[in-house]
């Protein structure tokens, strides 16, 4: 049984798993029955921060225009336009024992592209979710459903890994954002040009 989580609520990846090395990160979302006239396209990320809190470099920024860290400890599997179908609508792959050890956490979000020019906002989104696979055996770990707590906001950011005593933590986050993926990228310390 995966361990359903709260926002805010933290859980030990590592410590009750002591061979747990390859994980499926899986995001997935429903659009309400609202009609703004254009397609929804949500797009998942990876930011994997040092100590600052920041991307040591834009290398660090994990996204559809950059699948792939140097270290190949994180993957985005690629992009889904649509969000339709069940189950996970974008995957990130993460080896634990390749993450760089200056990064101390891989924060995991959700954008909606161009929201602003398409009048969107995570309000017309339901069912939003985040999930913790072994990338070995398959089993779900942890799961986030976020709830329909937003409103005005854009972007997400979902959770986050984090290192603690030598072992990786997940951390249910579920904080919302205006300005889309540009205010993301500032928050995280890259430039969104």
């Amino acid at each position: 049984m995966p361990i359903n989580l709260s926002k805010g609520q933290k859980v030990d990846l590592t410590k009750g798993n002591p061979g747990l090395k390859s994980i499926m990160v899986g995001l997935g979302w429903d659009i309400n029955a609202y009609d703004s006239g254009s397609d929804f396209d949500l797009d998942a990320a990876a930011f994997m921060v040092g100590a600052d809190g920041k991307c040591p470099t834009e290398k660090e920024f994990i996204f559809y225009g950059n699948l792939k860290h140097s270290s190949e400890s994180v993957i985005h599997m690629g992009d889904n336009l649509t969000g339709e179908g069940d189950g996970d609508d974008e995957q990130i792959q993460v080896d634990l024992s390749k993450i760089p050890a200056n990064i101390e956490r891989v924060a995991f979000t959700v954008t909606i592209y161009e929201a602003e020019q398409r009048r969107q906002n995570f309000g017309q989104v339901a069912n939003s979710f985040i999930r913790i696979v072994d990338g070995t055996t398959g089993e779900e770990l942890v799961r986030y459903d976020l709830g329909e707590d937003f409103s005005i906001e854009t972007a997400v950011v979902v959770g986050e890994l984090y290192r603690h005593s030598g072992e990786w933590k997940f951390n249910a986050i579920g904080s919302g954002f205006q300005g889309g993926l540009a205010a993301m990228c500032a928050h995280y310390g890259i430039n969104a040009e």
